[in-house]
Order: C-alpha cells, then sequence, then structure tokens
C-alpha cells in the first residue's frame, strides 16, 4: 500500500489552488514506479518523501507526469505544509534536487496560516527561440526582454501590455511543445500586484494553476527590468482560467544583476487522503 495525501497549494480555500499528491512513505515505492504514480494522479506534480541524506526534515523527489524535476515550488511549499502540520514544526528543511530548501511557517494558534520559502537563486540568459515563442503564443511581441530563468526547472517569460491579454490567451500547444521541457510564463501588472499564466505543454502540464518556480524568477526579472524595486513582495494571481485561482507573494533581494535572496509564499489545504493497492 502506498498512502498518499492531496493538498491544494497557494490557495487557503479547499478545491482551488494547485494540487498536489504527496507520498509520505516514499522510500517504500520502486523508484521505476515513482513516474507511473505521478502520470495516474495526472497533477501538474507528485512527490515522493525520502529519509533524508543532507541533514534536513527529509528529501524529496518531484515529478510531472511527463518526467521528473529537479526542484519546483508548490510540491516544496506543499509537502512542508503536510510535514509541519504532521511534526508541530514551524521551520522544514527538504532537500531537493537543486538543494537544500527551508520553508518558515507562520501560525495562528496551532493553525498554520503561510508559509514561506527561500528558493535557489536563478540564473538567466536570453532565449533564443524567441520569434516561435511568440507565434506559438498568438503574440507580437514582449514588453520586456524574453528571458530564461533556470532554477532547476527552465521557464520563460513574456511581457503583456495588459491583465486582459494575459487572460485571452489562446496558445497553440503543440508548438510550445516543441520548445522543449519549459515553463512559458505570460504576465501583466504593475506595482505590487501581478497576473500571470503558465503554459507547460512539453513538461506535460497543459496550464499550471500556480507555479511556485516561476514566481521567484518573475519577481527576478520584474526588479532586474526596473519595474519594481528589489526587496518589494507582489502579489501574483494565477489559475482563474481554468477554475484554479491562486494566490502567491514573491520577492527578489539584490541590486542590478547581484540576486542575494528569492522568497516565495503562501497557504495550503489539505483536501484528502487514500493509498494504492499495488
Amino acid at each position: 500500500m502506498h498512502p498518499y495525501v492531496i493538498v491544494d497549494v497557494f490557495t487557503d480555500r479547499p478545491l482551488e489552488g494547485n494540487q498536489l499528491a504527496v507520498f509520505l512513505e516514499g522510500q517504500a515505492v520502486p523508484e521505476e514506479r515513482m513516474q507511473r504514480l505521478a502520470r495516474e494522479m495526472n497533477l501538474s506534480e507528485t512527490v515522493f518523501v525520502l529519509p533524508a541524506e543532507q541533514g534536513g526534515h527529509a528529501r524529496v523527489r518531484i515529478f510531472t507526469p511527463g518526467t521528473e524535476l529537479p526542484f519546483a515550488g508548490h510540491p516544496i511549499l506543499g509537502t512542508a505544509w503536510v510535514l509541519a502540520e504532521r511534526d508541530g514544526l514551524d521551520r522544514i528543511v527538504l532537500e531537493t534536487g537543486s538543494g537544500p530548501v527551508t520553508v518558515e511557517f507562520e501560525r495562528a494558534g496551532d493553525r498554520l496560516t503561510s508559509g514561506r520559502m527561500r528558493q535557489p537563486i536563478p540564473t538567466w540568459a536570453p532565449f533564443d527561440r524567441t520569434e516561435e515563442l511568440l507565434a506559438a503564443l498568438g503574440v507580437s511581441s514582449s514588453a520586456l526582454p524574453v528571458e530564461v530563468y533556470d532554477n532547476g526547472p527552465r521557464h520563460v517569460y513574456v511581457a503583456l501590455e495588459s491583465e486582459e491579454e494575459v487572460a485571452g490567451l489562446r496558445p497553440d500547444l503543440t508548438a510550445l511543445g516543441r520548445l522543449g521541457a519549459i515553463g512559458v510564463n505570460c504576465f501583466a501588472g504593475s506595482g505590487k500586484r501581478w497576473k500571470t499564466r503558465m503554459f507547460g505543454a512539453g513538461l506535460g502540464i497543459v496550464e499550471d494553476p500556480a507555479t511556485g518556480s516561476a514566481a521567484g524568477p518573475l519577481a527576478v526579472h520584474l526588479a532586474r527590468h526596473g519595474r519594481i524595486p528589489f526587496g518589494e513582495l507582489i502579489e501574483i494571481s494565477q489559475g482563474a482560467e481554468i477554475g484554479r485561482p491562486s494566490t502567491l507573494y514573491a520577492r527578489a533581494v539584490g541590486e542590478g544583476d547581484r540576486i542575494d535572496a528569492v522568497e516565495v509564499g503562501g497557504s495550503a489545504v489539505p483536501v484528502a487522503r487514500g493509498e494504492f493497492l499495488l
């Protein structure tokens, strides 16, 4: 039997946010079965919790329906949330393929209210298939340079003129899939409030309800290009177009092209438990 928990992440309301499956006894799952279970769950990501190897609280392996990722945002927050609730902790360190990630929690009495993770600092470069990308999205241009960021997964960013333009996107998913294992993030907004959509055809995800691994680099991208001050906490809305409204918070600390810290936070709600009989 392989027990699991379903968590809705980057929301404080059940049945919204980004769904996550957490297999808490991952060491009992044969390695060759992990990808198949993730495909069976058919959520954006599925996590297998394993014994720690480097002094953290646990080691995690993260799978989309199509591939394994070294790091992803909502799986880290959701898994840490489940462990913090189970063990009564306010701080969880998870060992990922991109290194250890610390998640710190706030509480109201005994109830967790929010969590904040310190993400790997991304690298970035110009995206070398911009014309192909814009054509697949059905847009003519980006208001900021089209760049790809890497913090484990790879995300490319396209800035549009309005939130309405973001909401109205109808991309060619087959064409996006030809760009490879990359998240395509289209965003608009101003000040502390931003709207984004993430299409991940090459990752086995048509559209993601909430992408924590993309929220941190988005804050970096906005700060680097002068749209927000470094250190500004921004609120990111995502997922409404697919019926899973989500709210993420992100901050990039640094100056110019020097990034000192990237933080992403939000809430989570465990909603179900089950087990596979295999």
